[in-house]
């Protein structure tokens, strides 16, 4: 299951809406068991990972199917996956976790149940769980799984005073953070980081073939119409969320340009964070990486919608007049503060990685 749950990694960012699964068939041998067939969730979503290692295995009568997420059994573009796996003759299928999907639900098990296969649950549930909860928060809640990033002095600013960042954190670091948007669905900043650092928000020096999609928040859609993203939304999304009193001419001017634009709530004068990530969740996205800036931070915290914090400090110190990483959150007392459970700290280059979890 730990080998099913690496493999299924390697599609996270590439398969949304659909989970990125892992599975690995093992064949019983006269000394000792045997891999026949490995496979996860290929880009797009399908084929799902249950069907490549099938394809693989050629003949996996009798095997063993490891699955990090309970096979699916509705029809949707493909056949149901638990009827491959009856299909090919499995034995025995070992789960990790149950798909609250309504269409699944338990069904994918109860079908294999049925076919007279051995099943078994819950074995490494919670890795599952974390590895799956993009796609288990967008089930549940109607919303992607939120990772926001903060890249900081030692002292928690990410500018000076007169805006200068580049860079803040090393070359080691900036690496990380291409690897980290390749794991996501989505890559988000507020229209005040678009306009002033005009980002093109792309992967970059990782090979990767599926670029995430690139949402902006700007409530007037006052973005730059000859900036990096107007320039190459035709080849990477961009998907601009504003507020229904956006001015339509720059609506019609962004969707000319091949971006998508969402309208979204609007709360205490700035897009509403939960409106605008429940349409993010209805367009099918499951993870979402933000990057800024401040103001998307703090709301993004104060409405509870943050579930990993990942933060880099550098060992530089840029002194109170240098440009906050958050934008005021109103806290007076502790106790109405945001807090984390750590995860992870570890050296990266000259910086310090620290992943935490709501």
């Amino acid at each position: 299951m730990r080998l099913a749950l690496s493999l299924g990694r390697r599609g996270l960012g590439n398969c949304w809406p659909n989970p990125a699964v892992g599975c690995v068939l093992v064949h019983p041998d006269e000394h000792e068991d045997r891999v026949i067939g490995r496979g996860w969730t290929r880009p797009g979503g399908r084929p799902h990972g249950e069907v490549v290692a099938l394809a693989q295995a050629g003949d996996a009568r009798g095997a063993t199917a490891y699955v990090t997420l309970e096979p699916c059994a509705h029809h949707g573009q493909t056949p149901p996956c638990a009827q491959a796996l009856i299909d090919a003759g499995v034995a025995r299928v070992v789960v990790a976790l149950e798909d609250p999907d309504p269409r699944v639900n338990g069904g994918g098990i109860a079908m294999l149940r049925a076919a007279g296969i051995e099943v078994e649950t819950g074995v490494l549930r919670d890795e599952a769980a974390r590895d799956h909860a993009g796609f288990l928060n967008r089930i549940t809640e109607g919303r992607p799984f939120v990772t926001l990033k903060l890249a900081n002095s030692f002292d928690g600013r990410i500018a000076t005073a007169t805006g200068e960042s580049q860079w803040i954190t090393g070359p080691e670091a900036r690496r990380y953070v291409h690897a980290l948007r390749a794991r996501h669905d989505a890559v988000m900043v507020g229209g005040g980081t678009a306009r002033e650092d005009d980002p093109s928000l792309t992967v970059r020096g990782l090979g990767v073939t599926r670029q995430p999609v690139r949402v902006v928040l700007s409530r007037h859609l006052d973005l730059p119409l000859d900036g990096q993203l107007a320039r190459t939304a035709r080849e990477v999304p961009v998907w601009l969320c504003h507020s229904g009193r956006a001015d339509p001419a720059l609506v019609s001017a962004w969707q000319g340009l091949g971006a998508e634009t969402l309208e979204a709530g609007v709360a205490q004068g700035q897009l509403d964070p939960v409106s605008v990530l429940q349409a993010l969740g209805e367009k099918g996205l499951t993870r979402v990486f933000c990057e800024g800036g401040g103001g998307l931070a703090a709301s993004l915290l104060n409405a509870g919608l943050v579930d990993e914090l990942i933060g880099f400090t550098a060992g530089v110190a840029l002194g109170a007049e240098g440009r906050p990483s958050l934008a005021a959150m109103g806290v007076d007392h502790l106790a109405e503060a945001p807090r984390f459970s750590l995860l992870e700290t570890r050296g990266l280059g000259g910086d310090v990685l620290h992943r935490w979890i709501r």
